[in-house]
C-alpha cells in the first residue's frame, strides 16, 4: 500500500515563503514523475508544478512560473515546492501527485494522492 504525506503549510503574510514536503511510503517499485496541484474554494484544481523522475524536465504555468520550485530526491520518494514572493491568490489546498507508480514489474503505472495541507495568504 502507498501512502502520501504531505507537511509544510500554515498562513503566511504576502511576500513570505513556504516549503511543502510531500513522503511516499510503501513498497514501489517505480515512478514516472512527481507534482503538485491546489484548489481553492469554488475553482476547479490545476496543476502547479510537475517534475520527471527521469531526465527532471519541470513544468510551471504562468501563474507561478519564477515564483515556486520544484524539486525531489528520488532515493527518499520525496518531493518538494519551495514557495516564494506568496500572493493571497496562491491561497488553497495544495495536493501532491506521485504519477505512474507502479508496484510491480509489468504493473500499469497508477496514480496516488496526498491527503491535502492548507496554505493561507492573508495579512
Amino acid at each position: 500500500q502507498v501512502q502520501l504525506v504531505e507537511s509544510g503549510g500554515g498562513l503566511v503574510q504576502p511576500g513570505g515563503s513556504l516549503r511543502l514536503s510531500c513522503v511516499a511510503s510503501g513498497s514501489i517499485f517505480s515512478i514516472d514523475s512527481m507534482g503538485w496541484h491546489r484548489q481553492a474554494p469554488g475553482k476547479q484544481r490545476e496543476l502547479v508544478a510537475s517534475i520527471a523522475i527521469g531526465g527532471g524536465i519541470t513544468h510551471y504555468p504562468d501563474s507561478v512560473k519564477g515564483r515556486f520550485i520544484i524539486s525531489r530526491d528520488n532515493d527518499k520518494n520525496t518531493v518538494y515546492l519551495e514557495m516564494s514572493s506568496l500572493k493571497p491568490e496562491d491561497t488553497a489546498v495544495y495536493y501532491c501527485c506521485f504519477g505512474g507508480i507502479r508496484l510491480r514489474i509489468g504493473d500499469r503505472g497508477r496514480d496516488y494522492w496526498g491527503q491535502g495541507t492548507q496554505v493561507t495568504v492573508s495579512s
